[in-house]
C-alpha cells in the first residue's frame, strides 16, 4: 500500500472511519478491544497488538477477483462497504529476556489516520529504545515506515530482521518494472526506512525456516512480497503465527481466499500461500495474527462445510487456549 495510490484513488479524505463488525464468516472484529493496544498471554510470552490505525481501502479498484462481479456480490451479502476499514497492525513479543517488535507501522507515510503505532507502544508500557529486535513481514511502507523518522532511528537499540530475498528485491530498482504502479514507491520507502540502521550495522538478514529467537521461527508466506513471511511463536505449548500480509480484506477473502489483490508480486503465489497456511491454521488449532484483520487481529480459522470461520479473541484478555 503506498501513498501515491491512495492519494490517486482520492480516498485520503476519507480515511477517518470506524471498524465495522460483520457476521461471524465476515470481517474479524473484537467488541471493545482498547484504542491503542491488547496485551495477553501466550504461554509464558506476553503478545501485545498495537494498532497503527484504520485507512478506508478500495476494493472496487484493487481487488483480482477469479469471476467478474464476485467481489461486489461478496460485499453487498455482506452489508459491506466498498471502501473498506482496514486496519494497521504491529505485534510486540515480550519474552521476559528479549522484546522483539513485528513490523513497525506506517510512520508519516500515510496520512494523520495512521501511524500511531509508536503511541500505542508507549501506552502499552514499552519505550522504543526498549525493542531488541524489529522483524519486518514485507517492506511495504505500511510495515516499514516506522523504523525512522527524519533518517535517525526510532529503535536505537534494535536489529531490523528480514528476508534475505526481500531486502535484496526492494533495495535494487532495477526491479521496480515487476511489481504493480500501486507499490513501486515501496522502493524509495524501503531503502529511507532502512537506511539509519544499515549505517549502524543493525540489518541482520535471514533465510527461510531460520529461527529467530527462543520461540520465534520465519514461515516463508511468499506471493505477495519476493520474501514474505510470518513469525511463529511458540511458549509452553502455545502457538501464534503473525501472519502480515496474507489476509487484506477478510469478508472477501474469508468467502473466497483464492480472490487476490494487485499489491501482490505473484497473485498465484499468494493465493497458494494464504490457502496453505488457512488450511495448516484451521487444522492444528493455533492463533494467528494479521496486518490488516480488524483490531486487535487476532484469533482462529476454522471451517464448516464450505466456509471459512473467524473466531477473534475475547476482548478481555486471557492466557491463549
Amino acid at each position: 500500500m503506498t501513498v501515491r495510490f491512495l492519494k490517486s484513488a482520492a480516498v485520503i479524505a476519507s480515511l477517518a472511519v470506524a471498524p465495522v463488525a460483520y457476521a461471524q464468516n465476515a470481517a474479524p472484529t473484537a467488541a471493545a478491544a482498547p484504542a491503542d493496544f491488547y496485551k495477553m498471554k501466550l504461554g509464558s510470552f506476553t503478545i501485545v497488538a498495537l494498532s497503527d490505525g484504520i485507512f478506508s481501502l478500495p476494493t472496487d479498484q484493487l481487488l483480482v477477483e477469479r469471476t467478474p462481479g464476485e467481489v461486489k456480490a461478496i460485499l453487498a451479502a455482506a452489508n459491506a462497504p466498498t471502501l473498506e476499514p482496514t486496519s494497521v497492525n504491529a505485534y510486540l513479543i515480550d519474552t521476559g529476556s528479549r522484546r522483539i517488535l513485528v513490523d513497525s507501522g506506517s510512520g508519516s507515510y500515510f496520512g494523520p489516520t495512521l501511524g500511531r503505532a509508536i503511541t500505542a507502544l508507549k501506552a502499552a508500557g514499552y519505550k522504543p529504545e526498549d525493542i531488541d529486535e524489529v522483524l519486518i513481514t514485507h517492506l511495504h511502507p505500511d510495515h516499514v515506515g516506522g523504523l525512522s523518522v527524519g533518517g535517525a532511528r526510532v529503535f536505537p537499540n534494535a536489529t531490523i530482521r528480514m528476508a534475505q530475498s526481500e531486502h535484496d528485491f526492494w533495495l535494487d530498482k532495477a526491479n521496480l518494472t515487476k511489481v504493480d504502479a500501486s507499490v513501486q514507491s515501496s522502493f524509495d520507502a524501503a531503502a529511507a526506512s532502512l537506511a539509519p540502521y544499515s549505517a549502524a550495522g543493525r540489518i541482520k538478514p535471514f533465510k527461510p525456516g531460520e529461527t529467530i529467537a527462543p520461540g520465534v521461527t520465519a514461515v516463508s508466506l511468499p506471493g505477495h512480497t519476493a520474501g514474505h513471511t510470518g513469525y511463529r511463536v511458540e511458549s509452553a505449548g502455545k502457538t501464534l503465527l503473525i501472519w502480515g500480509d496474507v489476509m487484506h480484506v477478510a469478508v472477501v477473502q474469508l468467502k473466497d481466499p483464492a480472490v487476490t489483490i494487485k499489491f501482490d508480486l505473484s497473485q498465484a503465489e499468494a493465493s497458494r500461500s494464504r490457502a496453505t497456511i488457512m488450511a495448516d491454521a484451521a487444522k492444528r488449532h493455533y492463533l494467528v495474527a494479521g496486518a490488516h484483520l480488524h483490531f486487535p487481529g487476532i484469533g482462529t480459522l476454522s471451517k464448516a462445510a464450505q466456509d471459512w470461520q473467524w473466531t477473534p479473541v475475547p476482548a478481555t484478555p486471557a492466557s491463549a487456549q
